[in-house]
């Protein structure tokens, strides 16, 4: 039997204050997604003057890298470049630059997604978050 390390509320929360310490910091309103290694919400945080539909974006994003144990940005990449088919993938709707997973030890315990300014600076807070586990 194998065992992982696994996000705990307390690494969330620390993820989450950094990613919004980074939005904050630029004057950026986002929302700010965590989900664990199955793509399940464990955290949604709406910034004010947040855009309503960021708060479906988000979570999309979070997932699509969760489950795909990669950046969102590779299928944003791969539908530009010409794979359309990559548009039919189950469980995959945020394929849109903002999705960062969580790494720890080789293992994907989660992710980041974050929507709400231009898709590099959404990306730009979710690594900030990740950085903040010092992994």
């Amino acid at each position: 039997m194998q065992s992982k390390p696994v996000l705990t509320l307390a690494d969330v929360k620390k993820i989450a204050a950094a990613a919004e310490a980074e939005a904050v910091a630029n004057q950026w309103a986002v929302v700010i997604s965590i989900v664990d290694d199955g793509g399940h919400l464990i955290w949604l945080q709406r910034m004010d003057g947040a855009a309503p539909i960021s708060s479906h974006i988000a979570p999309a994003k979070a997932k699509t890298a969760a489950l795909g144990q990669r950046e969102s940005k590779v299928y944003e990449d791969m539908i530009n470049n010409g794979r359309m088919s990559f548009l039919s993938a189950p469980m995959i709707e945020g394929m849109l630059e903002g999705g960062v997973p969580i790494i720890v030890e080789g293992h994907f315990v989660g992710a980041v997604g974050v929507s709400g300014v231009k898709s590099f600076e959404d990306a730009q807070i979710a690594k900030a978050g990740i950085a903040a586990l010092a992994i």
